[in-house]
């Protein structure tokens, strides 16, 4: 998927002042993964006690996205890797709207007015895309022993 120089500029505008926000990267993910499990309950068990380091590796996965958005290649390749991954981990298809949704959600609220209607759409369909590409990697049936 092409992204536009508007979409890109404002998904890596956002990520940055989300990343200036924090002075560490473990609030964010706490609450990113307390709305996850808000709205998919089951999704806890697929995660290690230690959600901050959770939350971190997150963050750290999401800039590498975000950072290849205007490389193709490369974008994909970062994304079939994750696909495969997640899906060994015993991720399902059904998780990934309620965690774009959850994702969406905590960074509206936490980068208030500077999330706009232009810069949520633009997330909208950088996740739609993300998740198309992870899932077409990890195709359906028994999850791989982890």
């Amino acid at each position: 998927m092409q992204f536009t120089d508007d979409e890109i500029d404002r998904l890596r505008t956002s990520f940055d002042r989300l990343r200036q926000t924090m002075a560490s990267q473990d609030p964010f993910g706490r609450v990113f993964y307390d709305r996850l499990f808000a709205k998919l309950p089951e999704a806890r068990g697929l995660f290690r006690d230690d959600l901050a380091e959770q939350g971190m590796r997150f963050l750290t996965t999401l800039g590498v996205i975000v950072n290849t958005l205007d490389d193709p290649a490369e974008f994909e390749r970062t994304l079939e890797a994750l696909g495969a991954g997640h899906r060994a981990y015993g991720v399902t298809a059904a998780a990934y709207a309620p965690m774009g949704a959850a994702l969406r959600e905590t960074m509206a609220d936490w980068l208030g007015d500077r999330y706009d209607a232009e810069t949520d759409a633009a997330w909208a369909r950088a996740y739609a895309a993300v998740s198309e590409r992870m899932l077409a990697a990890a195709p359906a049936g028994p999850a791989a022993p982890a």
